[in-house]
């Protein structure tokens, strides 16, 4: 082998070996145990980052881990390629999304053969492929038939100039992003898939989890929202009609001071129609931000109706406001408001100087709580609840929800947080809903032989709508069902529903007969999934549910599609910027910096420049370290050292250029000792029973390492101590100077097992010792390296001595002296008898292989 270590020629070779033997196709092995490992796939946005890099590096490190371990391995690679970016990029650059998709696809996919990721290559695929999404239409259509999928009007943000419709990351200010006009609430019709039908079994099947952090599944919990409570009717007074309403506080019912409905309630355009003032509310609300986030935040503002509601229990009359802080998408559209004991309602009924009554007190008999500054929000004892005073919350709660009920006007409920789905976008590069509208036979799912519904991918958006909507060759086809001209839905699927069954695509890649086929019952569930934390719920949940809905809908698959899950940390770096004349900041790139005594400055000039902390690497901020440059100078095998060093997985990791500069140096140092001691020949057959003390001293510190790798690797995922660990073996085979028969066998066999344990994290070079050291079969195929239990046995054995319980010094002995020897031996140590001074010794207390203690 060559004496220096050149990545660049390493890592050509040991990628051209494995894409020439096919190393990493997957083949269904029935009876074989298996391992799934999936990281979640990437938007084609165009070139790795450090992100996707540490993302991406951790799989391939647990799957090459697995693979040693005898599992059959499988380890897909896609892209999520639809989606509102590729549109914004098409019209910024005027091509065709399709064309920037693709081409981002070739370049992503270069750089991760780069790293040396173990892709099966033949199962990648592209959501914007017809061959993928023709299964999403087909599997729309069969939920479809199976009523689980419906069409209703829903709110959209409408931009009235471009006309279309926004996401609400796209609503800055209440204005359009791109044209700046002031967005207005339209309601369209949309489809919906009906998760609500699976949110018990979405929220108990998450408990059971176990290989989950707790944070996602308490932020899955969360978001689905199961809530006990009360329905409860208010007669709208003069009238026959009711209002209902859904409370888990019916506690406070006698604290009900008035009713809040949505701008948009039937009751609230009602009054429009003939108010001025209730309109010109509902035409304001309707251009406001309705996000949860935002109606946590926004100033709560209504108006009143002049109409009031009957309360069931004690007859009195309560007005109703309609109230930005409603929406007509959660529930009813109403809610009872109690000012003493919500803080959202005592903010509106103070600023609108309502009545703030106290029915709930810390103690059953003691004094009402002070509400002039915030509401009491406590489940506490009830007060002034006429014959319900004075009760706990669950006596209360049953009391008055057992009156309700006798009266026909409140009855128990089940209620979620979570709501349907809504998966229609009014977007052109995504997925058509396979739906044609006919005037005759309305909406017509479109046949299985007539799918996939392709998307064009020639068009060139311009930020003005749909373009499909222009688009009469694709718009203008015959119903199915009667031959009648009619109508292509122009909408297209929401894109969490492309990412949300792709893990069982890979496992049927190819197939050309369904969704999926029987090869998916082998490989699922996903053993490993990987991902940030930021897709904790909305991903995860989707994919769990369409996990249960092609069960139900008799296609291989399985109630959870992912057993054990990891959320990786960010890939944060420190930034640096200068003010410019106008008062913003214009971002320098790092390698431009000079660290001096007075601060940063600007290499060359001097210039002084403004540090901020470390953050998310940002090509705004010129921040992003680029994968391919220190691929380049340092080599893919240093930066995936770097990425599994410098941080255990779930954590934040701060980029260092010290860092990867160590980690070549390490790899540098791991060649240099295999150069060397192949430069001596062959070597002999080791001959463990016949060691010296020196040679069983280093085989009992390769043995030990391996233990404890083989721990960080298998069960905990520490790969940064697995990592700290092979450097201390380093250090101690580098002054290892024993070039004996046996003492080159005992560096050969510990020289085997470095190399195998970092083949996971620095497969090239890994490639090329294990070669070097004279294996006929390259290290892919290498077993993992288990630790030999006889050679951490040791000859003797370290005991620390104490007197009075304090640490007085250590001693050697063997391994098998018995207690008088042991303290014999403690007793002749001289640092011992220093701090003995010839007192006496009342006790002699001896810990077998830890502890010698004196009690003088």
């Amino acid at each position: 082998m060559k004496p220096e270590y050149s990545p660049a020629d390493v890592e050509a070779q040991a990628q051209s070996y494995w894409a020439e033997n096919l190393c990493f196709k997957a083949v269904e092995k029935p009876g074989a145990d298996k391992f799934y490992c999936l990281s979640m796939f990437p938007y084609p946005s165009g070139k790795l980052h450090m992100g996707h890099v540490r993302n991406y590096t951790i799989g391939d490190v647990i799957s090459r881990y697995q693979r040693m371990k005898g599992k059959n391995v499988l380890q897909p690679i896609g892209f999520d390629a639809f989606g509102l970016p590729a549109e914004n990029a098409a019209i910024k650059n005027n091509v065709p999304p399709a064309a920037w998709t693709y081409s981002n696809i070739d370049t992503m996919c270069a750089q991760l053969k780069q790293l040396g990721i173990g892709y099966d290559w033949e199962r990648k695929l592209a959501t914007c492929e017809p061959e993928y999404y023709r299964w999403q239409q087909w599997f729309f259509t069969e939920l479809l038939k199976r009523g689980l999928i419906y069409r209703r009007n829903s709110r959209v943000n409408w931009d009235p100039v471009d006309q279309t419709v926004l996401a609400n990351e796209q609503v800055i200010d209440g204005r359009g992003w791109r044209s700046g006009a002031i967005v207005e609430q339209r309601e369209i019709p949309q489809w919906f898939l009906k998760i609500t039908a699976y949110a018990d079994e979405l929220l108990e099947e998450v408990k059971q989890l176990e290989h989950w952090p707790e944070a996602v599944r308490t932020m899955q919990s969360n978001w689905i929202g199961r809530s006990e409570g009360l329905e409860i009717d208010f007669v709208v007074a003069g009238r026959e009609e009711k209002l209902t309403v859904f409370t888990t506080r019916p506690d406070t019912l006698y604290g009900v001071t008035f009713v809040s409905v949505a701008a948009q309630h039937p009751l609230a355009l009602e009054v429009a129609a003939r108010n001025a003032e209730v309109a010109a509310f509902v035409e304001e609300a309707s251009r406001g931000d309705v996000t949860e986030a935002a109606m946590e935040t926004m100033e709560k503002r209504g108006v009143a109706l002049g109409l009031d509601v009957i309360h069931p229990l004690t007859g009195d009359r309560i007005p109703v406001f309609a109230a930005n802080f409603v929406l007509m998408s959660y529930g009813s559209g109403a809610v009872m408001a109690v000012p003493g004991h919500d803080q959202r309602d005592w903010e509106f009924a103070t600023k609108y100087r309502l009545p703030i009554k106290a029915v709930v007190a810390p103690a059953a008999d003691g004094p009402a709580p002070d509400l002039s500054e915030a509401a009491f929000t406590d489940k506490a004892f009830t007060i002034n609840s006429a014959e319900f005073s004075g009760l706990a919350f669950k006596d209360a709660f049953d009391g008055i929800a057992a009156r309700l009920e006798q009266l026909n006007s409140g009855r128990r409920r089940v209620n979620y947080r979570l709501r349907d789905w809504g998966v229609s976008r009014q977007r052109y590069w995504g997925c058509p809903i396979p739906i044609i509208y006919c005037d005759s036979c309305d909406a017509v799912p479109v046949p299985a032989d007539q799918l996939p519904v392709r998307l064009p991918e020639d068009l060139v958006p311009d930020g003005r709508g749909n373009p499909l909507l222009r688009l009469p060759e694709f718009v203008n086809v015959p119903c199915p069902q009667c031959g009648k001209p009619a109508r292509r839905e122009t909408d297209t699927f929401d894109t969490f529903v492309d990412s949300s069954w792709y893990y069982a695509r890979f496992a049927s890649a190819g197939c050309t007969t369904g969704m999926v086929d029987e090869r998916a019952a082998y490989w699922l569930p996903v053993d490993q999934y990987i991902g940030g934390i930021e897709h904790a719920i909305l991903h995860l949940l989707y994919a769990r549910f369409f996990s249960k809905l092609m069960r139900d809908c008799g296609l291989p698959a399985v109630a959870e599609p992912f057993k054990r899950l990891l959320t990786q940390g960010m890939v944060l770096a420190e930034g640096f910027y200068r003010t410019t004349d106008a008062g913003g900041r214009d971002w320098i790139n790092p390698k431009d910096v000079e660290r001096t005594a007075d601060g940063p400055k600007l290499k060359g000039s001097g210039e002084p420049l403004v540090a901020v902390g470390l953050g998310t690497m940002s090509k705004s901020k010129n921040n992003g370290v680029d994968p391919a440059a220190i691929i380049e100078s340092h080599g893919a095998d240093a930066v995936r050292l770097f990425m599994m060093f410098t941080a255990p997985p779930e954590q934040t990791l701060e980029w260092s250029d010290a860092g990867i500069d160590g980690a070549m140096r390490f790899l540098k140092r791991v060649w240099k000792l295999v150069a060397e001691h192949t430069a001596l020949g062959a070597v002999a057959v080791l001959d463990a029973a016949n060691l010296t003390p020196g040679q069983r001293d280093i085989r009992r510190k390769l043995h030990d390492q391996l233990a404890k790798i083989s721990d960080d690797f298998g069960r905990r995922y520490n790969f940064n101590t697995a990592v700290a660990a092979c450097m201390e073996l380093v250090n101690a085979l580098a002054k290892f100077d024993d070039r004996s028969p046996q003492g080159r066998a005992v560096l050969d066999e510990a020289l085997s097992a470095l190399v195998r344990v970092l083949s996971p994290i620095v497969p090239h070079v890994a490639h090329e010792l294990w070669l070097a050291l004279g294996h006929a079969t390259p290290v892919i195929d290498a077993a993992w390296p288990e630790p030999d239990a006889a050679a951490r046995v040791s000859d003797e054995i370290a005991l620390v001595v104490q007197i009075n319980g304090k640490l007085r010094g250590q001693i050697t002995v063997p391994a098998d002296a018995d207690q008088a020897a042991i303290i014999a031996a403690a007793l002749a140590d001289e640092t011992v008898q220093k701090f003995l001074a010839g007192a006496a010794i009342k006790k002699q207390i001896v810990v077998p292989r830890k502890l010698v203690n004196f009690v003088v």
